[in-house]
C-alpha cells in the first residue's frame, strides 16, 4: 500500500485511468484506481459497477474509503448497500458508515443517526467481513461528539439487552472503546473547544 499511494501521488488524477486499471481485474490495479480517480466525475452507475466487482475487504475499504464517500452519494449508497447479501456489497455500506462519520466532518449528526437503526438491524450478521464494519461503523459514528456518542451507547446497549447472542460482539466491543476514559476525554474536550468557538459541537472523528 505505501508503494500504490506514493505511485498515486506521481501519477495525480485521472479519471479515464482509474476506469481502466478497474477494468483490468487486476487486485493491486484495483487498490490504486480509487486512488486516482476524480469523487465529482463518479456515477451511481460506477458505484453500483465496482461494487459488482468487489470480491476482498482490501479493495472495499480502498474504494469506499478513498474514493466513494467522497461524493455526493455516499449516504444513500450506505443505507441501500447494507441491505444487501453480498457479503462485501454488504461490507461497503458499513465501512460507508464508517468513512462518512470519520472525513465528513460538516454533516449534521441527523444523517449519521438515521444509520444507527441499520447498524442495529444488521447487527446479527455474522459473516466476520460484514460484522467487523458494522462494528467500525458503530465506533466509528460514536466517536464523532458528545451527542452521537450517547446514541451508539444507547444502540449497543439496545443491540445486547434485546438481539441474540451472536449479535452482542458488534456491541459489547464497540461499547468498551464508546464508554472508555480516552474517548470520553477526548470528546468532552473538543466540546469545551467548540463551545469556545461559538459553534455546535456536531463535527469530527476522534
Amino acid at each position: 500500500m505505501p508503494e500504490l499511494r506514493a505511485l498515486a501521488r506521481r501519477v495525480g488524477t485521472d479519471h479515464e485511468l482509474a476506469a481502466a486499471l478497474w477494468a483490468s481485474g487486476l487486485h493491486e490495479a484495483r487498490l490504486l484506481a480509487p486512488m486516482v480517480d476524480e469523487p465529482g466525475l463518479v456515477t451511481e452507475e460506477q458505484m453500483e459497477a465496482w461494487a459488482a466487482g468487489f470480491d476482498s475487504w482490501d479493495v472495499v475499504d480502498g474504494a469506499c474509503g478513498t474514493l466513494f464517500d467522497r461524493t455526493p452519494f455516499a449516504s444513500n449508497k450506505a443505507i441501500e448497500w447494507s441491505a444487501r447479501q453480498e457479503e462485501y456489497v454488504k461490507r461497503a455500506g458499513f465501512v460507508l458508515m464508517a468513512t462518512l462519520a470519520i472525513h465528513d466532518t460538516a454533516t449534521p449528526d441527523a444523517a449519521f443517526e438515521r444509520f444507527l437503526p441499520i447498524i442495529e438491524r444488521e447487527a446479527g450478521d455474522r459473516r466476520n467481513y460484514v460484522r467487523k464494519a458494522i462494528n467500525w461503523a458503530l465506533r466509528q459514528i460514536g466517536k464523532r461528539n458528545l451527542a452521537l456518542n450517547a446514541a451508539a451507547i444507547s444502540t449497543a446497549e439496545r443491540i445486547i439487552r434485546e438481539q441474540p447472542r451472536g449479535s452482542r460482539w458488534v456491541a459489547s466491543d464497540a461499547l468498551r472503546e464508546l464508554t472508555s476514559d480516552a474517548v470520553r476525554a477526548r470528546l468532552t474536550a473538543r466540546a469545551r473547544r467548540t463551545r469556545a468557538k461559538g459553534r455546535p459541537a456536531t463535527t469530527a472523528s476522534a
